[in-house]
């Protein structure tokens, strides 16, 4: 268990077997749009997108000081050293392809920024108020954002020291100053949340770094009262009879406190900075359904008993803007199952604009001593992989930074491959709006690859650019930029122009690139100008979809349907096999005679037709081309080469004249020239 980050339930390793991952319902075909199986589809994603690696992910990890666990990994380090050390971690998270970091700030009642109202960090310098000699904070948030890392600020509200002795803190400390605002409990010190003098000067501490720096959030962890500790109960029973007033009992009072302080905080930020978000990532469990009805199906300690954080009212509430349960356990665990509190956590911000992230155990992937389900590489992907489940989780957070770069039994490895194998947009927020587009002005191909450069949009706010790159120079599909495939990178806005160099652009390929603009919520705007670069040898290439005006042509006798999600862009065409020569017709504009791959995409289904004839209009003469549609669906399949001459014409057609039986299948063709 790390010294700085929840608290876990114990137990003996249970193994279940999940299965994981959900597919289309087998044996289904594709129907007409009257039919009832096409109800449901009206609320799916028009368009067919990665399954594995959305578009919009928030991927975070925890840089943790207290303890110098991550960063600085001791105290006295120059500040040349702690400047390197922190770029590495930067460097990490792009290595894994994240758009965040949650850096601790404020660990113990200290700062790591020059506060007016509290003394540099012990974790600095080895000495409580020395300087460091530049302003960390500063360097931290320009750092992440040169590499356009969201940077979260976290913060411990209440703990003011891993002891509990006055004197060892430095005398312009306000705990030294005012002794009556400080409690000592399980050998460490807090400030007494129930005072109204403290909650004002935490927030007042923490508002001094919203207020000073281009932070993106404030994040809290799940240390608001302590936890209970061996001692017996924490000792405010004295301030309880001072504020009490109006509360029965002690616990609901302590309660209160915290949701005054969430509450306060959040209407602060608001006031100063409203794209600033509140963040707080608590004990993974609320209550247990055992003790109150809208608990979840777990045993285990209940935060709001325990720490007295009414996490689950701060969530309908909207006090906050995104909460990050930490999760801490397996799939399948006995007392807290992962996949019990992953549901329950989504059903819990059904209905709000709170953010769903979930806390990951990082730090227990192939560690000593942990339960066996840690042990397997597997399990981490499979958190991910579940998560997908529930269209409310938008994102990880991963405990901690040494523990990604560890990357022990290679658990992270996992998750990247799996799920982090291209960029993400952070999702998107409440408030704001998406800025202009920007304007592409040009895209140049050079020894290092392709650079592009553009102008600011003349409207909005405009705090990112999204740069996209699409294959061949066809039209761009409305479709072309939901796809995180089609996603190269992103890059923080500094003035009036912005510019990115594509380094992993083939020399032989032809390449369609278009840049967005995002605000500080991350709303994206229309895209901008397309701008083509053509590669070396002239290399050309098209996709032609069901839906591209003027590319498509078929009967009425063809049915339409979106139902399969492996289709490509917003639908595709669909008919009954049957003697009579009545073919769908891809048309494309080929610029020059010569050699052209032609690949095919369509959604498959055990149910589909085994020998599709897909005719190809070549140079010297019509070509059949037999495909199985039951299988390799949902992806480009290659049908052939063939000579073409140049022009505009029909080029493919997928023909109903067949003695197989199970519908035929025309969605999209892509032609690349040889």
């Amino acid at each position: 268990m790390s010294r700085d980050h929840g608290r876990f339930l114990s137990g003996a390793a249970l193994t279940v077997a999940l299965a994981l991952g959900v597919a289309a319902p087998t044996g289904a075909l594709a129907s007409p749009p009257s039919e009832p199986d096409l109800a449901p589809v009206a609320a799916q994603a028009a368009c067919v997108t990665d399954p594995a690696t959305p578009k919009r992910q928030f991927r975070g990890m925890w840089i943790a000081s207290v303890a110098n666990i991550d960063w600085p990994s001791r105290t006295g380090l120059t500040p040349a050293a702690q400047q390197a050390e922190y770029r590495g971690w930067l460097d990490l998270a792009q290595q894994r392809r994240m758009n965040a970091v949650v850096v601790q700030i404020r660990p113990t009642a200290d700062a790591f920024w020059p506060s007016t109202y509290e003394p540099w960090s012990h974790w600095l310098t080895g000495t409580q108020g020395g300087n460091p000699g530049y302003d960390p904070l500063a360097f931290m948030v320009a750092e992440a954002h040169a590499r356009n890392l969201e940077f979260h600020a976290w913060f411990n509200p209440y703990r003011v020291a891993n002891h509990t002795d006055l004197t060892k803190l430095v005398a312009s400390h306000p705990a030294r100053k005012n002794p009556g605002w400080a409690v000592a409990y399980n050998g460490q010190l807090y400030y007494n949340p129930g005072i109204p003098a403290v909650r004002a000067f935490v927030q007042d501490a923490m508002m001094d770094a919203v207020r000073r720096y281009d932070l993106d959030a404030v994040h809290w962890d799940d240390y608001f009262y302590p936890y209970p500790g061996s001692g017996g109960g924490f000792p405010d029973q004295a301030t309880f009879a001072q504020y009490g007033a109006g509360f029965s009992n002690i616990n609901d009072w302590r309660r209160n406190n915290v949701n005054l302080l969430v509450q306060e905080m959040h209407a602060k930020i608001q006031a100063v900075k409203p794209w600033v978000k509140l963040g707080v990532s608590p004990f993974g469990i609320w209550r247990n359904a055992g003790t109150d009805p809208l608990g979840s199906r777990t045993t285990g300690l209940q935060s709001y008993d325990a720490i007295y954080a009414d996490t689950r009212r701060w969530v309908k509430q909207g006090w906050i803007d995104y909460i990050a349960p930490q999760i801490y356990w397996h799939i399948g665990h006995p007392s807290a199952d992962y996949a019990e509190l992953v549901r329950w956590w989504s059903e819990t911000v059904t209905g709000t604009n709170v953010q769903l992230l979930v806390g990951q155990a990082t730090y227990r992937a192939g560690a000593s001593g942990q339960d066996a389900a840690w042990q397997d590489p597997a399990e981490l992907t499979d958190h991910l992989t579940l998560n997908r489940t529930y269209p409310r989780v938008t994102g990880d957070i991963h405990f901690s930074a040494k523990d990604v770069r560890a990357d022990r039994i290679g658990a992270v490895t996992r998750v990247a491959t799996d799920h982090y194998r291209r960029p993400a947009l952070a999702p998107a927020g409440v408030g704001g709006a998406a800025p202009a587009a920007p304007n592409l002005t040009s895209a140049l191909r050079g020894t290092g690859g392709v650079t592009l450069t553009w102008q600011r949009g003349a409207t909005g706010s405009t705090a990112a650019y999204a740069v996209y790159r699409l294959p061949g120079d066809g039209a761009v599909d409305a479709c072309d930029l939901a796809d995180a495939r089609n996603l190269l990178g992103t890059v923080r806005a500094s003035g009036a122009t912005g510019t990115f160099t594509d380094a992993t652009a083939a020399p032989a390929s032809t390449y369609r690139y278009l840049v967005t603009a995002l605000d500080r919520l991350h709303h994206e705007s229309p895209a901008s100008n397309g701008r083509v670069v053509t590669g070396t040898g002239g290399t050309f290439s098209v996709i032609v979809d069901n839906a591209t005006a003027g590319g498509f042509t078929a009967a009425a006798t063809w049915g339409t349907s979106s139902y399969f999600t492996t289709r490509y862009g917003a639908n595709y065409r669909f008919a009954e096999p049957q003697a009579v020569s009545d073919p769908a017709w891809f048309t494309a504009t080929l610029p020059a005679a010569g050699s052209y791959r032609v690949e095919v995409w369509y959604p498959s289904d055990p149910g589909y037709n085994s020998a599709t004839p897909h005719l190809v209009a070549t140079a010297n003469g019509t070509v059949t081309a037999k495909v199985d549609q039951r299988t390799g669906g949902g992806q480009w399949r290659v049908l052939g080469t063939y000579d073409f001459a140049a022009g505009t014409r029909q080029v493919v057609g997928v023909s109903r004249w067949t003695s197989t039986t199970g519908y035929v299948v025309a969605d999209a063709v892509r032609i690349t020239r040889l």
